[in-house]
């Protein structure tokens, strides 16, 4: 594997870079190409997401939304009754987080970073969420010990993102819907030549459910576990640092 002038492996750098400028350029477009291309499902998949993160159990904790993009997750638990915490977006697609800022009402501190190496101490957060984000990562296992080593004992981490039906039929329609038709309609939206074909590729690339949790567990984390949402299309993972 060759590496790039930076000590970084060309692969994975290439893939940091395609994906920065790919949701940089796509980000006037994000939130509305999500919702039309969920129906809105994505909105109760957060808060399904969200409810997982045991965050009641420190209301007034710090908490980091990782590839936090247009801060859709930050939002929504901002948004809960009885939440009296902070949030913290981390990104290193600068326009997502600036399109994102008045979502949240100017209440999230917003990080320009990569989550490979985010820029706080260990045991900073009382929890952290990642949504749709992890297949993006130029390298999933070093994300899973970063954000793990940001966390405090205890906390928990959760990741929300896609994953591919195990029932045939529903499996046939979804990869018809993300192969075919996704790609076409997020085109003609974005104005992006392969944003979403991207997506439907990067899909197919991330771990099963089962395969993410031991994953999870090979980081460090534990009491893992997981929910399918929508039939198996999505997919809420948690686990305890």
């Amino acid at each position: 594997m060759r590496a790039s002038p930076d000590g970084v492996d060309a692969p994975s750098a290439d893939k940091r870079r395609y994906v920065r400028g790919m949701f940089s350029a796509i980000a006037p477009t994000y939130d509305l190409l999500n919702h039309l291309l969920s129906a809105n499902i994505d909105r109760s998949w957060r808060h399904r997401a969200v409810a997982r993160l045991r965050w009641e159990a420190r209301p007034a904790g710090r908490y980091l939304d990782a590839c936090a993009g247009t801060l859709d997750f930050a939002a929504t638990l901002l948004g809960r009754p009885g939440f009296r915490g902070s949030v913290v977006g981390a990104d290193f697609a600068l326009p997502m987080l600036r399109l994102g800022g008045a979502k949240a009402g100017g209440r999230v501190q917003r990080a320009a970073s990569d989550a490979l190496a985010l820029p706080f101490g260990d045991g900073a957060f009382d929890g952290a969420t990642v949504g749709f984000g992890v297949r993006n990562l130029a390298d999933l296992d070093a994300g899973l010990v970063e954000l793990r080593r940001v966390l405090r004992d205890g906390a928990r981490l959760v990741i929300l993102d896609f994953t591919t039906p195990a029932f045939a039929p529903t499996r046939a329609l979804y990869l018809f819907y993300f192969r075919r038709v996704l790609p076409l309609v997020g085109w003609l939206v974005s104005g992006h030549p392969t944003a979403y074909a991207y997506l439907p590729s990067s899909v197919m690339e991330i771990p099963s459910p089962p395969s993410l949790r031991t994953r999870m567990e090979r980081a460090g984390f534990r009491d893992c576990g997981y929910q399918l949402l929508t039939g198996g299309i999505a997919a809420v993972h948690w686990g305890e640092r």
